[in-house]
């Protein structure tokens, strides 16, 4: 994907994650992007404390496309993926992520909330674990902003 499909992509992913919260979720949104960095192949909502946006999505991709085409597909999410999300993107064999804001950002801004204990362990750090070379890319400036002022209003409203 282009800087500018990236960009697009996560402003996507931020209006999942908008109809998240509108619907009574955590605000966080995933889009799982075709090789040709534009196609949404899928769009996955925050359920719940457990059922993660990029969880939810991993799970749905892996039984619905064969591993060669996921290895070259990206998962786009507006919040960098906790260790169980980041997991399973691993085990679902998506080669690419994207994402806006950072977990260490997320947790500044929720600090110990109960419905959020953010883990402050990055994403490339449980990638970097595993055997197969995952590409990263994020935080993105260009969207960082957006994320954050959703997640502050609702964080504060909690």
């Amino acid at each position: 994907m282009t800087h500018d499909q990236m960009v697009a992509a996560l402003r996507a992913a931020h209006a999942v994650s908008r109809d998240a919260m509108a619907a009574g979720h955590h605000p966080f949104g995933a889009l799982l992007v075709a090789p040709d960095g534009e196609t949404v192949l899928l769009a996955q909502g925050n359920v719940d404390s457990v059922d993660h946006a990029e969880s939810v999505l991993a799970r749905a991709a892996a039984r619905r496309f064969d591993a060669e085409l996921l290895w070259n597909c990206t998962l786009v999410t507006t919040v960098e993926p906790c260790a169980m999300c980041a997991g399973t993107q691993y085990w679902a064999h998506i080669g690419r992520l994207v994402y806006g804001m950072s977990e260490h950002r997320l947790r500044e801004l929720t600090g110990d909330h109960p419905e959020n204990p953010t883990l402050d362990l990055p994403c490339r750090e449980v990638f970097a674990r595993g055997q197969k070379p995952l590409q990263v890319y994020g935080p993105f400036a260009e969207v960082e902003d957006e994320i954050a002022a959703l997640h502050r209003g609702f964080w504060s409203s909690r």
